[in-house]
């Protein structure tokens, strides 16, 4: 059952949204966090890219401002979907933005898709996002390496949590 937040809603991501989003990432690290193909600084053609490739690009309006923004990368019909993209206002941190936005995204996983799982990816120097999962229920599922926008070995922990 998701948890209730005041003044936070849900909705489809729309084109006029994107300049808003853009500007959620603050640094380089954080955009390779969210988006590790896009190139700094995040433009709305990169994000406009991702969002024509991926599914239900969604997000979370504070008080009606845009404050959180996330999508599926896969998704498989009965079985499961992998979360993406997820990035949130600097101005709404803390406010349980990205809590609300990962609970919509698996509502959104079981109507639509009939998934069993939720996927999620992060970059073991993400502390936020780490904690963030584990409070949520995700359960560590796989490590692999990967190579940062620096070119440098990085581990990318996965997590999985049964819907």
């Amino acid at each position: 059952m998701p948890t209730t937040f005041p003044n936070l809603s849900t909705r489809p991501a729309e084109a006029a949204d994107l300049a808003e989003v853009v500007g959620f990432v603050q640094n380089a690290d954080e955009l390779f966090y969210a988006y590790p193909k896009a190139s700094w600084p995040l433009g709305i053609g990169q994000l406009a890219a991702a969002m024509a490739e991926r599914r239900d690009s969604t997000v979370v309006c504070l008080d009606d401002r845009v404050a959180g923004f996330a999508n599926f990368y896969q998704w498989q019909h009965g079985d499961y979907c992998a979360l993406g993209n997820i990035m949130v206002a600097p101005w709404a941190r803390g406010k349980g933005v990205a809590q609300h936005l990962i609970e919509a995204m698996e509502t959104l996983a079981r109507l639509h898709y009939k998934a069993r799982e939720m996927r999620v990816s992060c970059f073991s120097a993400n502390s936020a996002g780490l904690l963030l999962y584990s409070r949520l229920g995700y359960q560590l599922s796989g490590l692999v390496e990967r190579q940062d926008h620096r070119q440098q070995r990085v581990a990318l922990m996965q997590f999985s949590k049964q819907l």
